[in-house]
């Protein structure tokens, strides 16, 4: 691997790192962009004993991260470009100052249904679905605590945000890179889907019938989670069981990434002591 230097900003071969926070907010269709090391090497490595399902194109690394990522870089395919720039070309590139100096634009899998993912996963899995939380912050969290306590894959209807989104795969240290996912459809759609797959759906919120750490998860179980703030819609509450995290008296709020991380604890901990 030979990095090819960048010296102009207004080089056409970088055009694809011009202006990163505008193009996040318009989407880049196909493609997405990969930031930092520990994502990179998932981007190009995989994770979970799995190869990754996504395609790097092309890199952008500062001049002064070379030699640290030398190791990483000589796995990608000779045909792969990797560009290299100093900090300040970089950061004229990229609209604002990228002080971690690695980017990649990556061409997403090939995207699944719910039901197609479902389909193959094993006799005892565990899915994370969520409804309507479409904060960037939030679905990274989630999915690194998806991939943190062993779930199987994560569910999002139409209106949560994409987890390939740059500052989503960034919170998420790049579980959302390997942590299979699919997105679409309504609330019910997915519902529909894990029943068809003979999954147990338990919908957190803070009026659950349930203590979470009182529940016996089902061989196949789903954990639901809604938008903080206005939470999961009743019809859909109504079609689940329903579990919550017990908290003091007077305050019954908690930030919805930290939320899925008590209730996977709980459920994943149930499951070893049931054997």
């Amino acid at each position: 691997m030979t990095p090819i230097p960048i010296a102009d900003p207004d080089d056409s071969r970088v055009a694809p790192y011009r202006a990163v926070r505008e193009r996040d907010v318009v989407g880049r269709g196909e493609r997405f962009v990969a930031e930092g090391e520990v994502v990179l090497r998932l981007l190009i490595e995989g994770g979970r004993g799995a190869p990754s399902v996504h395609a790097p194109e092309s890199l952008l690394i500062a001049e002064n991260r070379l030699d640290a990522l030398g190791d990483l870089l000589a796995k990608l395919p000779p045909e792969i470009p990797v560009y290299a720039a100093g900090q300040a070309v970089m950061d004229a590139v990229v609209g604002f100052h990228i002080h971690r100096g690695v980017l990649a634009i990556a061409r997403r899998a090939p995207p699944e249904t719910a039901a197609e993912l479902l389909a193959r996963l094993p006799a005892k899995a565990l899915v994370v679905a969520l409804v309507g939380v479409a904060n960037h912050d939030n679905v990274g969290g989630i999915f690194r605590n998806a991939a943190a306590f062993g779930a199987d894959a994560v569910l999002l209807d139409d209106t949560s945000c994409d987890p390939l989104y740059r500052k989503a795969i960034r919170v998420s240290v790049g579980a959302s890179l390997i942590l299979p996912f699919a997105r679409g459809g309504s609330g019910d759609d997915l519902l529909d889907a894990l029943a068809a797959q003979g999954f147990r759906t338990l919908a957190l919120s803070p009026a659950g019938t349930h203590a979470i750490g009182a529940v016996s998860p089902a061989p196949r179980t789903a954990l639901l989670l809604g938008a903080e703030g206005p939470g999961l819609p009743a019809d859909i509450m109504a079609r689940t069981t329903t579990a919550r995290v017990p908290m003091a008296a007077g305050f019954d709020s908690l930030n919805v990434a930290t939320t899925s991380g008590i209730a996977l604890y709980a459920l994943t901990s149930a499951a070893r002591a049931a054997g």
